[in-house]
């Protein structure tokens, strides 16, 4: 059944329109050609054709071609993704391209404002704060050589090691001046537990089992001996809410305890406004959502699918993993994570669809004259030119479309919070 929100267009080039558009591809060309008995860049277009066939011109002169096509239908749409474009035919006769058009499903909101949604209240207790400057110190904490003693959990070791499997050294299993922190679980299962109780200078042989799930094959489940010596052992030395280090830290203003204690408290206080803001909005439209009818674009899902998966892949890869290593390793398929992410993508694009529609129905409407000042207030404060930092952005109509939603946002917030 055709959806009232899917159309198809056809856009149609006649044989001289076609014509011009593979003489075009082929003076494109032309340069980098090379025929026996020419010159590269000389041969003739009818011996060209001859030996190469007009044909082999068709996809440059439809590249020629495909932005004016695109141009010509845009005229009538709004498309909330990218058309789909096909050939409908292709010969002498010219060439005919068929767009697959996907505009902004039909819309019903029943209510949309008036649903008592309760913000949570943000409270901050003296616990968080002590906990986040204690953090604070030990981030700021400083190493020092332990000249006497052992090796224990939180001590960093340097060592020297090296793997062998079988007796034989394997490849990624030697290390030189390494530092370790014991208890951080770096390396594999049982060997930082065997480091504890080594002494400076001592060598040893560790003896371990790679997990099953072990990236390298060759290695999986497989019993290994690592020789290890240790050259230094430093231990964390805590720090003080001294002068030397308020002035590690850096921060204006904060010079003392009491200051310090402020601090952590206005950024504690500014985080879980951000996350009750957020939850708060999610709600909001959790409940718009039930007083909704609308058909969500399968495109649009797979389109969020699509988006998810990439900021996957590079949230793993700053993980030092790839999905080949992710799939192995949990024993899954593309398909499997495209079917996670597929309820939390539906709601993504019901939301966004449900913004637009409040939008509309509100006609919030962001001026160039005001993205322009934004875009100059933003870049101001990131220390970029204005073209700059639009480029960075996505352009104007980006930072327009970012500045409309904000305002619905800010609507739905105020018409919507219980008294």
């Amino acid at each position: 059944m055709k959806k009232d929100n899917v159309f198809e267009e056809t856009v149609k080039f006649d044989k001289k329109r076609f014509e011009e558009a593979i003489d075009k591809a082929f003076e494109k060309k032309k340069a980098n050609i090379k025929l026996d008995g020419f010159r590269k860049g000389k041969v003739p277009k009818d011996v060209y054709y001859k030996k190469m066939g007009k044909e082999s011109l068709y996809m440059d002169a439809l590249d020629e071609l495909l932005p004016e096509a695109y141009d010509e239908v845009m005229k009538n749409y709004k498309p909330i993704i990218d058309p789909k474009v096909d050939i409908k035919s292709i010969g002498e006769d010219g060439v005919e391209f068929i767009f697959t058009i996907t505009t902004m499903p039909t819309v019903e909101i029943s209510k949309y404002k008036g649903l008592n949604v309760k913000k949570e209240k943000v409270k901050v207790t003296a616990e968080e704060i002590n906990h986040e400057m204690g953090h604070l110190l030990e981030r700021f904490t400083e190493l020092g050589i332990k000249e006497k003693g052992k090796v224990e959990a939180g001590n960093i070791a340097v060592i020297d090691f090296e793997g062998f499997k079988d007796g034989v050294a394997f490849e990624g299993g030697k290390g030189e001046n390494y530092s370790l922190e014991i208890g951080s679980n770096t390396f594999i299962p049982g060997f930082e537990d065997q480091v504890i109780g080594m002494e400076k200078g001592e060598e040893k042989d560790i003896v371990v089992i790679f997990p099953e799930n072990y990236h390298a094959e060759d290695l999986k489940g497989k019993e290994v001996t690592f020789k290890v010596k240790v050259h230094e052992i430093k231990e964390k030395q805590a720090r003080e809410l001294d002068e030397e280090f308020f002035e590690d830290l850096g921060l204006e203003g904060v010079n003392d305890e009491k200051t310090l204690k402020e601090e952590i408290k206005k950024n504690i206080e500014a985080s879980k406004e951000r996350e009750a803001e957020d939850k708060f909005v999610d709600e909001i439209l959790t409940k718009i959502a039930e007083n909704t009818k609308v058909d969500v674009p399968e495109e649009l899902i797979e389109d969020e699918i699509h988006h998810m998966m990439h900021n996957f892949e590079d949230q793993i890869k700053m993980q030092g993993l790839s999905l080949e290593v992710f799939y192995e390793m949990t024993k899954s398929t593309e398909e499997d994570l495209k079917n996670q992410m597929k309820p939390e993508a539906e709601k993504h694009v019901l939301y966004r669809i449900i913004l637009e529609k409040v939008k509309e129905l509100e006609k919030i409407k962001v001026t160039d004259k005001a993205a322009e000042k934004e875009a100059e207030e933003l870049a101001k404060k990131y220390s970029v030119e204005k073209e700059e930092f639009l480029n960075m952005y996505g352009g104007l109509e980006m930072l327009k479309y970012e500045l409309e939603v904000k305002k619905v946002l800010e609507l739905l917030m105020k018409e919507n919070e219980k008294k």
